[in-house]
């Protein structure tokens, strides 16, 4: 079964709002966003998961980037080796006065939300990696990336 996802690409004055996570391997960051329940639509998705984990209400905007997933093509086959995600990545805007902070049910790895710098989005644990260099063009533009991590 492929598991459809929304994610919120929230940009503001030379950065990107990330959900910073902990593993074995130290600090990696996500795009805030999650998984899409039956009869939601993606935009109602990615509200509620916003709302999880990142404790605010966004704005959705226009569509940005589609991504395929395949687990058992990647670095944690092992870990996940049937899974099959579709992600459908959304610009999106946060209230002028947000201040970074969990939500009420962060995703397990989950140890807090962070601006980061868009110039710096080559140094950090970003997935997928392959996000990064589309991030830091302008204007964005609306891209399929395909099966990448």
């Amino acid at each position: 079964m492929i598991r459809t996802s929304v994610k919120a690409v929230i940009i503001r004055d030379g950065h990107i709002l990330l959900t910073a996570c902990r593993d074995e391997n130290g600090e990696f960051f996500l795009l805030p966003g999650g998984g899409q329940e039956r009869f939601e639509s993606l935009p109602d998705a990615l509200r509620r998961e916003c709302r999880e984990e990142i404790a605010t209400d966004v704005e959705v905007g226009q569509l940005l980037v589609v991504r395929d997933y395949i687990a058992r093509n990647h670095e944690f086959a092992a870990l996940e080796p049937e899974t099959h995600q579709l992600e459908i990545m959304f610009a999106c805007h946060v209230p002028a006065d947000y201040v970074p902070a969990n939500g009420a049910i962060p995703d397990p790895k989950q140890v807090g939300v962070k601006w980061i710098p868009l110039a710096e989005l080559a140094n950090v644990r970003l997935y997928p990696a392959a996000l990064a260099p589309l991030l830091v063009q302008r204007p964005l533009v609306a891209t399929y990336l395909g099966d990448v991590n």
